[in-house]
């Protein structure tokens, strides 16, 4: 009798979701996201932005402005929670959403910009995965929690 093959499971791999268009948003909705002081920048998400996805994608539109005014950038992102990125799909300047040219998921610690770390870690993310609603999130901007992860 000839041995019985053993079969491996594969994990099934990942695969974004197809991205919608970047969401409307307005300056005047936009939640501060706590940052260190010292920054130049401010930076907010706008709540109603801010949507889950079947893949575990956590998308959402933020600005930065300027502390002493002026001129303001926003960005349509995602964070992947399970495995700690980012990616930027748009940036809106000059009144208009302009798609990034390949955008790609970047390790979350190993960006410039702080504001995804600290967004994450403070409302979209517990661990490695997204908090259990769109709410929970919205409830943690307003009022950042520190978890030990």
């Amino acid at each position: 009798m000839p041995p019985l093959a053993t079969v491996t499971a594969q994990p099934d791999e990942w695969k974004e979701s197809a991205l919608p268009p970047p969401p409307a948003f307005e300056e005047k909705r936009l939640l501060p996201i706590e940052m260190p002081p010292h920054l130049s920048l401010n930076y907010g998400v706008d709540p109603a932005t801010i949507s889950v996805t079947g893949d575990g994608v956590v998308r959402y539109v933020v600005v930065a402005s300027n502390k002493a005014g002026g001129a303001s950038n926003a960005f349509y992102e995602g964070v992947r929670c399970s495995t700690e990125e980012v990616k930027q799909y748009a940036r809106f300047n000059q009144g208009t959403w302009h798609d990034v040219a390949n955008p790609e998921w970047k390790r979350i610690n190993n960006l410039s910009s702080r504001y995804a770390k600290e967004l994450a870690a403070q409302a979209l993310c517990r661990g490695h995965a997204p908090r259990a609603s769109v709410s929970e999130m919205i409830r943690n901007i307003k009022d950042p929690i520190r978890e030990v992860q």
